[in-house]
């Protein structure tokens, strides 16, 4: 497990830079998650630490392999300085943890729920999983573990969540950059779903 964390920490390392920051939250029955900041001009990046240092389970396994299954860690980018967005550290370490809490597989297209706002005066109390491979590649590990996938999370308000769910994630991401939305503006307001 620490030899996972090791390497994940490198590669964001290599992708992001230093970390400024870190916070590390356990909660009860799980392993600690840490959160780190990385400020890159006008954004700033949290990532997750510790969420792939085992992989998730399928929900429906009799037993969970501890070995092979896929792995992942969040990473977060919002602009610097138009809101409280440190607050997001908590959050995050819940969404990283709820492959262990609640039996779930993380992957792109997913929505992930915290049920309170990501930081104080945020629009959005849950998050669309994207695609990897683009601002931290992905990281092989020796087989049989599956590499682990660092997956952005974009910032969704309670109507988008709702369209998603009837419409799916592909639409939202194409409705999102039709109307050239900054996904990455903290104080940003829905979209328009009409």
């Amino acid at each position: 497990m620490g030899e996972v964390l090791a390497l994940v920490e490198a590669r964001l390392r290599t992708a992001l830079g230093e970390p400024d920051a870190r916070a590390a939250v356990t909660f009860l029955g799980t392993d600690r998650i840490e959160v780190l900041r990385f400020i890159d001009g006008d954004l700033v990046r949290y990532a997750t630490l510790g969420m792939s240092a085992q992989p998730m389970a399928d929900p429906t396994a009799a037993l969970a392999d501890p070995v092979k299954g896929p792995r992942a860690e969040l990473v977060l980018t919002v602009r610097a300085g138009l809101a409280d967005t440190d607050k997001v550290l908590r959050p995050l370490a819940v969404l990283a943890a709820t492959p262990q809490v609640e039996g779930v597989v993380v992957a792109p297209g997913a929505s992930l729920d915290v049920g309170d706002a990501l930081w104080p005066g945020a629009a959005f109390s849950s998050v669309l999983v994207a695609e990897s491979g683009g601002l931290v590649e992905d990281l092989e590990l020796d087989e049989p573990m599956d590499p682990v996938r660092f997956l952005p999370l974009l910032p969704m308000t309670s109507n988008e969540a709702a369209w998603k769910r009837v419409h799916g994630a592909q639409a939202l991401e194409e409705r999102w950059l039709t109307q050239g939305t900054d996904l990455r503006d903290p104080l940003r307001r829905s979209v328009n779903l009409d």
